[in-house]
């Protein structure tokens, strides 16, 4: 099957999102939601229109108005042609700008995966730190994207314990942050706990999770417990917890 390639006629409007443009399809089949490079970057095909209308797709020899994202889209002239690439062609920097965007582009890996490969290379120590914390907030990014927020503590907590907090603004690598999301995520008392899991035999089983799911998430806290106060409700919460993890289920 030839690979999708099309030949911009005109930008109609473009911003640092992306843009419109008229285009042609000069090879293979032009979809909704393909990824198309422009040399070393990378415009994702949000929306094709034609005849006033949407459609999924339309190939070769025939034009459409496109909806591009990207900040190159501005740059485009006529003339320039965009090639299709492929699932699986695509690095971090594109990783990246789609995580940055609203709804999934077709080709994106999906999220699990996504996340799986982000923490990998997350953890490879053969990488430079720069972008094994790039590759971190991917992995955050992905869980977000693919509504499982509540893992994303344990992401946070990896990025503190190896690199140490982020400058000031930075959420991923906050340890005062970290801890308030991990107690959030809790959502019960060290004492609560403590009670219930003295019983813990006798719950309902929706009960034993939520206190399994506390003693997974206490060791969070620890790489952000040296860089609070010692007087800091934070830090005297993350003792509290500590102390009550070996009682838990």
């Amino acid at each position: 099957m030839a690979i999708a390639e099309l030949q911009v006629y005109a930008v109609e409007a473009a911003d640092v999102t992306g843009g419109v443009c008229v285009v042609r399809c000069v090879g293979g089949v032009a979809r909704a939601g393909q990824v198309y490079a422009a040399g070393e970057l990378r415009l994702g095909l949000r929306r094709i229109e034609r005849y006033g209308r949407a459609v999924e797709f339309f190939d070769a020899g025939h034009t459409a108005k496109v909806h591009l994202t990207g900040p190159v889209v501005a740059l485009l002239a006529r003339g320039q042609v965009l090639t299709y690439v492929p699932p699986g062609g695509h690095g971090l920097a594109e990783v990246e700008a789609w995580l940055a965007t609203g709804p999934p582009l077709l080709e994106e890996p999906h999220p699990g995966p996504l996340r799986a490969m982000a923490t990998v290379r997350m953890q490879d120590e053969a990488l430079p730190d720069g972008m094994r914390l790039r590759w971190g907030r991917v992995a955050l990014a992905a869980l977000a994207r693919s509504g499982r927020p509540e893992e994303q503590p344990y992401v946070r907590s990896y990025l503190l314990r190896c690199f140490g907090p982020g400058a000031e603004g930075d959420p991923d690598r906050d340890p005062a942050a970290l801890c308030r999301e991990v107690l959030a995520g809790i959502g019960m008392t060290p004492e609560e706990a403590a009670a219930r899991a003295r019983v813990w035999r006798e719950l309902p089983r929706p009960a034993i999770q939520r206190l399994r799911r506390a003693k997974n998430l206490i060791p969070c806290m620890a790489p952000a417990r040296p860089h609070l106060a010692a007087t800091d409700p934070l830090a005297l919460a993350a003792d509290a917890w500590a102390a009550v993890r070996p009682g838990l289920p």
